[in-house]
């Protein structure tokens, strides 16, 4: 009997898969609920497991787009397990040792030379340049012609005739780039993966669909980084998470959100739809790229419980096991380039979201603090907004909101 294997349906908008890798290859036996294969889709990587043991055999290969429903391989259940628990191998064909390549014949010296007649330009340069005599050298061109790559052989392998001393360089010529080996002009071509193909079609759309405006404020980031240093142990060894930043940015957020709800809303045809609850979209790193994992209900989690949430995505998403409904939904987004360095961006809208924080990195600056020039640790933050809901004044007070409840905690927990 055969069990088909299907593309499981992993979400209602979700039509489409791409195999990203296969666990087995045709002939092995598998065991019940092993998994066989992942399968990258637009929003998730989701691993699709063997529903009964037997033999299974592949029907589509690593980098095909699959649609939801089809079938990938099958199972037939009705094959022995092998003894020791995995398939015998098949003996590998004897392949008999590959014939010596014949010895290259030289071509006569007068096509050398008739060779030498027929260079091309820039052959006749290094020629020039290097003193080589190309009747000595054999052409590897067409008819016998000598290429580039000929002559700088032939002079690296010591091939060079007694010849005068190439003429000097003009000075525009010493840093003229080294000629080129032959065979190093590559390229190659990869499928795009299902989530760099989403990604690129929702950051068109965002820029197609919204009126985007960035606002930045800086912020003085020594009141956090004391708080840190004072506590990080004790925060670690009750709540088993560590202090980080995004915790305190994700409440400081939810403070400025509550102030100007709006950003926290979105636009459906005619209507502004309003979000009474705080669903914060934080941007984690994986092997694949940039996800948004949504920490549901912020408002009603501490700061550990909100370390916690991220933790647990970040490390969600490195192992490629985030899920489809962990990515759903989310009512604002904040995203942290300056653990990759940067000091300053512009972050392009989740749509179908009104707003997205962009943290940057620490970086320490002179500044004025009660007249007098100071150094502090200062961090850059942007704002990206759709100005069709949100006017430039709401964005800009609920950036400095942002501001005020970092550089001073103590806001965070009395809401104000």
């Amino acid at each position: 009997m055969a069990v088909d294997v299907k593309v499981p349906s992993v979400g209602e908008s979700v039509k489409e898969g791409m195999i990203h890798r296969w666990h087995v290859k045709s002939g092995d036996y598998v065991a019940r609920d092993q998994v066989l294969v992942e399968l990258e889709t637009d929003k998730a990587t989701v691993e699709v497991v063997a529903e009964a043991a037997g033999v299974v055999t592949l029907g589509r290969k690593q980098g095909d787009t699959v649609a939801v429903g089809e079938v990938i391989a099958s199972i037939d259940t009705s094959a022995a397990k092998p003894a020791g628990g995995a398939p015998a191998a098949a003996p590998a064909p004897a392949v008999a040792a590959p014939a010596a390549p014949a010895a290259p014949v030289p071509a006569p010296a007068a096509s050398r030379v008739d060779a030498a007649q027929t260079m091309s330009p820039a052959v006749r340069r290094i020629v020039a340049e290097t003193g080589i005599d190309p009747a000595s050298v054999e052409g590897t061109g067409r008819g016998g012609r000598l290429t580039k790559g000929d002559v700088l052989a032939a002079t690296a392998g010591g091939a060079q005739a007694t010849a005068p001393a190439a003429p000097a360089k003009a000075p525009s010529a010493q840093f003229a780039p080294a000629a080129r080996p032959p065979g190093k002009r590559t390229e190659r071509r990869e499928p795009m993966s299902m989530l760099r193909r989403r990604i690129a079609e929702r950051l068109v759309e965002a820029q197609s669909t919204a009126a985007i405006l960035t606002t930045f404020n800086e912020i003085d980031m020594s009141a956090v980084m004391a708080l840190r240093g004072q506590y990080k142990d004790t925060f670690k060894e009750k709540y088993g998470v560590s202090l980080g930043f995004m915790g305190i940015f994700v409440k400081a957020v939810i403070e400025a959100l509550k102030a100007f709800p709006a950003i926290n809303g979105w636009i459906e045809g005619n209507e502004i739809v309003y979000h009474d609850y705080y669903d914060i979209g934080v941007a984690v790193s994986g092997d694949r790229g940039l996800v948004v994992p949504v920490v549901r209900d912020a408002d009603h989690l501490s700061i550990a419980g909100t370390e916690a949430a991220i933790g647990a995505y970040a490390k969600r998403a490195r192992d490629g096991k985030i899920t489809v409904d962990e990515l759903t939904g989310g009512t604002f987004t904040v995203s942290n380039g300056g653990v990759f360095g940067s000091l300053m961006s512009t972050p392009i809208l989740n749509p179908p979201q009104s707003g997205i924080l962009g943290m940057h990195k620490i970086q320490e600056r002179p500044v004025v603090v009660n007249g007098q020039i100071v150094i502090r640790p200062m961090m850059y933050v942007a704002l990206s907004y759709d100005h069709r809901i949100v006017d430039g004044r709401e964005a800009v007070q609920f950036l400095v909101k942002v501001k005020e409840c970092v550089e001073d905690p103590a806001r965070i927990l009395l809401g104000v």
